[in-house]
């Protein structure tokens, strides 16, 4: 147990184990995909959530230990609120694979807000950036309006404006969520003003905000959707990034690459996007391994 009491022998939430439609998912853990040639870094993962409510959990030994196996070597643990940012920190003070990130997911900007709780809890959120050198995120802050309604907006905003100053302040990679949001998260970036490291978890865009994006000094960190057969338009987005602002991520346990899709996700099944990557890029798979490497370390301020 860390010194905030946090144990990361356990999983701070769990995902729902029935689909957005109303079936139940496929839970069985996919095989494991033949290694990559050379080692990358997964830009976004969630070790903290478990699949499913009845304690179905890759613990962060045994995700790390599966990772490395297929040469995904180093993981960014990204918290959404208090206790899985607090779990963050301690997971990376405790795996030298581990950095964090840290922050209030858009979604909990408006709970907050009505409870009268969000500038402690951006104050919660600033201590813990500050609690250890492992945590080198703020994020995943960002904009989302496809969960949350016109109403919660003007919380959305102020949570998200907080976290860029908080990440210029402090020099920390903002982490961006963007969801159904564009437009708004350029137009707050530029009002800001934009961190020296800023990374587009889970990039959605098409060409255009790809290259808006870039523009700002940005990478752009593309999730198993790239590899979903109904993604044209996001993989001719991916063609058009620069490859030195390219990176790779999982999400974990959420968005599972093709020929997993919708079975439970772990940073092990890298290998499936990555492949599809370098194949959208016409490039091979050690060339963007080896890029994937160094722009990780260019995002996140440096190796671990």
């Amino acid at each position: 147990m860390g010194s905030d009491g946090v144990e990361v022998e356990r999983p701070t939430r769990e995902r729902a184990a029935v689909s957005e439609d109303g079936r139940s998912r496929d839970r069985s853990r996919p095989a494991v995909p033949d290694p990559l040639p050379m080692s990358v870094v997964d830009a976004h993962c969630h070790l903290d959530i478990a699949d499913g409510e009845d304690g179905a959990w890759l613990s962060p030994a045994e995700a790390i230990k599966l990772a490395a196996s297929v040469g995904v070597t180093r993981i960014v643990q990204v918290g959404c609120d208090l206790p899985g940012s607090a779990w963050a920190v301690e997971a990376a003070t405790q795996y030298k694979n581990l950095i964090a990130g840290v922050s209030l997911h858009p979604n909990e900007a408006p709970k907050l807000k009505a409870a009268g709780e969000l500038d402690s809890a951006l104050a919660e959120i600033e201590r813990l950036a500050q609690s250890s050198p492992k945590v080198r995120v703020i994020g995943e802050t960002g904009l989302d309006y496809f969960r949350t309604g016109e109403d919660g907006r003007d919380a959305q905003h102020e949570s998200f404006a907080a976290h860029i100053e908080m990440a210029k302040r402090l020099d920390k990679t903002l982490m961006i969520h963007d969801r159904d949001a564009h437009d708004d998260i350029l137009k707050i970036l530029d009002r800001e003003g934009v961190p020296d490291r800023l990374v587009m978890h889970c990039f959605s865009g098409d060409t255009e905000f790809a290259r808006e994006c870039v523009n700002r000094g940005a990478f752009l960190s593309f999730a198993g959707v790239v590899t979903f057969k109904n993604a044209n338009s996001l993989r001719n987005a991916l063609a058009v990034t620069p490859l030195d602002r390219v990176l790779v991520e999982t999400d974990a346990p959420y968005l599972t690459p093709s020929p997993h899709r919708g079975q439970p996700n772990a940073s092990y099944l890298i290998p499936h996007t990555v492949r599809k990557m370098a194949g959208t890029l016409n490039i091979s798979v050690a060339e963007l391994c080896e890029a994937l490497n160094k722009n990780a370390d260019r995002a996140f301020g440096g190796t671990w």
